[in-house]
């Protein structure tokens, strides 16, 4: 098959979908590769290091889909960069599926694939994109809130006098989430950490944080078969958010994780919980470009409310460009065998359910009942 690879062009996405390293193994497995220049410039991948793995590179987006079979992005393709793709040609990309028009998709009988829906299955873990940058999210989110709040992370004892630890608390308890309470602890936090699913208590105390929640019936069966948090009802969302108002004043950084697929960030810390925080005191809210886990936040902003700083942050894993686009690009990688027929060829008439979990357009048409109106 041939493979191309384009620049990504979303503002702030500083991500490649391909690495040096992706491109030996799928030119090593008989396909070709064509990169668009730039594509992994800012990424830390310069083109000499792509044709040095086997790439061939070319001029613009139209140049290096021509005749292509694949196309891997980044992200969806923006107004206009449908145009550039070959007519039936197979993309697969983080398509943001809630948000997808798919009529320019249609229009060009492309086969789209979408990322973001690779079943949770053991499978299908090693091409499990969202978990592969939410991870990164969460380290990453922890170094952002330490920056803007300015203060030592860890304990530490002098002769001048002793610094207090910096107390972290960590909202949703995900792939991100653990991994903010990794990183939190290790910089020397201490750290507490909610979430509706009650597999996350143990998760919790294992990487030395304590899980803070309303531990009543619903608590109890708040999760998915998928393993995703359930939305809450009301009533339990009251009650969580009076422990959480308490709990909220004593903190000095609150990191936010919580989405629920298809729909709006739930909001977990209200302006009036904000207002009795610390002055100096920060706020991460992860979830920001899904509307917010805090009303207050916005994309790509930091806020100030009354001396607390709220800040959002939509695209985290692309301030960690070269590792961000590296675990992706494996993600890829692992996934494309199973649309590969035993003579290298496209191979999209499959039963695989990984395969028919992941397809949103083919053929014209919308296929994916979840994103079907």
């Amino acid at each position: 098959m041939k493979i191309s690879v384009l620049r990504e062009r979303r503002a702030g996405e500083t991500r490649v979908a391909a690495t040096p390293e992706t491109v030996k193994k799928l030119v090593a497995s008989g396909h070709s590769v064509t990169i668009e220049s730039g594509a992994g410039t800012v990424a830390g991948f310069p083109d000499d290091s792509f044709s040095e793995a086997g790439a061939t590179l070319a001029p613009d987006a139209a140049a290096a889909t021509k005749g292509a079979d694949i196309v891997f992005k980044v992200r969806a393709p923006e107004d206009g960069e449908v145009s550039s793709l070959p007519d039936g040609v197979a993309l697969i990309a983080l398509m943001d599926p809630s948000n997808l028009d798919a009529s320019p998709l249609n229009g060009k009988k492309i086969a789209s694939l979408s990322m973001e829906f690779t079943p949770r299955i053991t499978r299908a873990q090693s091409m499990d994109a969202l978990s592969s940058q939410s991870n990164l999210s969460g380290y990453r989110s922890v170094i952002e809130g330490a920056q803007i709040y300015g203060r030592a992370m860890p304990m530490m004892m002098t002769a001048a006098g002793t610094i207090a630890p910096a107390k972290v608390f960590i909202m949703g308890v995900g792939v991100a989430g653990l991994q903010a309470i990794a990183t939190a602890r290790r910089l020397g936090a201490v750290v507490t950490a909610t979430d509706v699913r009650p597999a996350a208590k143990e998760q919790v105390a294992s990487l030395g944080a304590k899980f803070i929640a309303v531990e009543d019936e619903e608590f109890k069966a708040a999760e998915t078969a998928g393993g995703y948090a359930k939305q809450m009802s009301p009533e339990y969302q009251a009650k969580q958010a009076e422990l959480t108002a308490s709990h909220i004043t004593k903190q000095d950084i609150v990191i936010t994780t919580a989405l629920i697929p298809g729909r709006a960030a739930p909001v977990l810390v209200t302006e009036d919980m904000v207002k009795t925080m610390k002055p100096g005191s920060v706020i991460v809210d992860m979830a920001v470009s899904q509307g917010g886990n805090c009303p207050l936040s916005k994309p790509d902003e930091i806020v100030d409310v009354n001396g607390v700083k709220v800040a959002g942050f939509s695209n985290l894993p692309a301030r960690l460009p070269a590792d961000a686009s590296s675990l992706f690009a494996k993600n890829l990688l692992a996934f494309l065998p199973l649309v590969t027929a035993e003579d290298g060829s496209l191979n999209l008439d499959t039963d695989d359910e990984i395969v028919t979990a992941m397809l949103l357009t083919r053929n014209g048409e919308t296929v994916n009942e979840r994103i079907q109106s």
